[in-house]
């Protein structure tokens, strides 16, 4: 059997596919733009057979610039956009609605309305999570209630649900596997992430029928395998994980104290804390890091909703900058003397605030603001945010509490600026891998380790590589300051 292992990355804006060797280095890649779509204000959803199309045209293209046939893959891994959902017919395959987005805001008055009732005590200690439309279990609801006849198919067993992994993973099966793994069930507000399984109590109050949702399985596991038709051979697919876990997992954060976040359209951070199950006092969230044999490793988690979606905002809603990647040029060149704050509440504020009718807001303009100091502005909300999330995790837990040094991936990691001004505001040490694909190169790992084509958890980890590390070099006055003013910002911003 070879060591080709193909990682399938199915992103927010884009799905990709990387053809991993048998030793653990890309090969090929293939990625695909789909279309985002805002039916209304704070909406956000995708068409779920334009995201297949998508994965299958990265998939062969991937293969194709690896030079490799789809007999010569010994398995696939699978990561995904998380808390985004599909309900699709179980006969056709067909969706019934395009998915809803895990920015999608619409079901907040849900949300409100089981926060009223005294519910979210019981949900944060079942599922780990906030009531918050930012998670799955209600927007399977929405799409039960606001579909015409979706109720009545869902009763005669006509429907099925999932997140976008269990979605391709049907799709590839040819419909025979309706499955997820344990990381992706546990951002639902349906999975009781201490006993393991679906809770029927949570269930019952959001309305979602039981016999709609996918079996749940480790995250290295037998999800079945593609049909032979679709890329030319069956290949068995034994590795799932939601993005941000399948980041923690290639990022070789398996031992408690370990953190890693990653920098994409927002910003997620997870504190490996092992087999204990912390309990935040500080609003963030307790999660599944990852199940492996039947043995359920815990995280802390801070989300923030917009990272580099601040960017893309600067380059085509302000029309600020041409190209992504000149943010960090342009905001060394921004005037020390402006204090610019921007809070990128475009879509309501993640950890630890959590609050979904906040928009976003700039403070200190002058006369001489430009787009340098908004460039700076929306880099450093980053760093303002990430030390938002530092703060939080050493409260809720002693694991967190000293030498922390964050490992980092995504997009925006590649501008030594951005990264540099996170080490200063965190005051500790960022890191950045050789390998910067570390969400797609987890999901190749638990596919190729199941599939005995590649080595276990600390082979693996000893593999990981450094590319640089950024030490903290502002000074603590300086930092005390920016601090200060970015706390006033948000405390301006919230609106409870």
């Amino acid at each position: 059997m070879t060591g080709y292992v193909l990682a399938i990355d199915q992103g927010t804006t884009s799905s990709r596919a990387i053809v991993f060797d048998g030793k653990m280095k890309i090969a090929g890649v293939g990625q695909k733009e789909f279309t985002q779509f805002y039916p209304a204000s704070g909406w956000v959803e995708h068409d779920p057979d334009e995201i297949w199309q998508s994965v299958v045209w990265a998939v062969k293209e991937a293969l194709r610039k690896a030079k490799v046939k789809a007999a010569d893959i010994a398995a696939i891994g699978i990561t995904n956009q998380r808390e985004t959902v599909v309900i699709w017919d179980k006969a056709t395959g067909e969706p019934i609605h395009k998915a809803i987005v895990w920015q999608d805001r619409r079901t907040a008055p849900l949300c409100q309305k089981l926060r009223k009732a005294g519910l979210e005590k019981t949900f944060t200690r079942k599922t780990g999570l906030l009531l918050d439309p930012y998670f799955s279990g209600t927007k399977i609801a929405w799409l039960l209630d606001h579909v015409k006849g979706a109720r009545g198919r869902a009763r005669k067993g006509e429907l099925l649900a999932g997140t976008i992994d269990s979605f391709l993973i049907w799709r590839l099966t040819g419909g025979n596997v309706h499955a997820t793994d344990a990381t992706n069930a546990s951002r639902t507000l349906l999975y009781n992430i201490e006993k393991n399984e679906w809770d029927a109590e949570l269930l019952d109050v959001q309305n979602v029928p039981a016999s709609l949702l996918p079996e749940v399985q480790d995250c290295a596991a037998d999800f079945g395998a593609t049909e032979k038709s679709i890329f030319g051979a069956a290949i068995p697919i034994l590795g799932v994980a939601g993005d941000q876990h399948a980041a923690t997992i290639g990022q070789a954060c398996f031992k408690p104290g370990m953190m890693k976040s990653t920098y994409g359209t927002g910003c997620f951070a997870l504190l490996n804390t092992g087999e204990e199950i912390v309990r935040s006092r500080n609003r963030l969230l307790t999660t599944i890091a990852y199940r492996l044999d039947g043995k359920t490793t815990y995280a802390l988690e801070g989300s923030i909703f917009i990272a580099g979606a601040a960017v893309q905002w600067l380059r085509d809603g302000a029309k600020m900058i041409s190209k992504a990647a000149h943010s960090g040029e342009l905001a060394a060149k921004a005037d020390d003397a402006q204090e610019v704050y921007l809070v990128p509440a475009f879509v309501g504020l993640g950890a630890p605030y959590w609050d979904a009718d906040a928009r976003g807001a700039i403070f200190g303009l002058t006369r001489n603001s430009g787009p340098a100091e908004f460039a700076r502005a929306a880099l450093e909300a980053v760093a303002f945010q990430t030390r938002d999330l530092l703060d939080a995790m050493k409260k809720d837990w002693k694991g967190a509490a000293a030498g922390t040094v964050l490992r980092v991936d995504g997009g925006m990691v590649a501008s030594d600026w951005t990264m540099q001004r996170i080490a200063d505001i965190l005051d500790a040490p960022v890191d950045r891998p050789e390998i910067l694909e570390t969400t797609a190169l987890g999901a190749a790992w638990l596919a190729g380790s199941r599939a005995g084509v590649w080595p276990k958890a600390s082979a693996f980890a000893k593999s990981w590589a450094l590319e640089h590390r950024f030490k903290p070099q502002m000074d603590d006055k300086v930092r005390t300051r920016k601090l200060k003013g970015w706390r006033d910002a948000v405390k301006r911003t919230l609106t409870a």
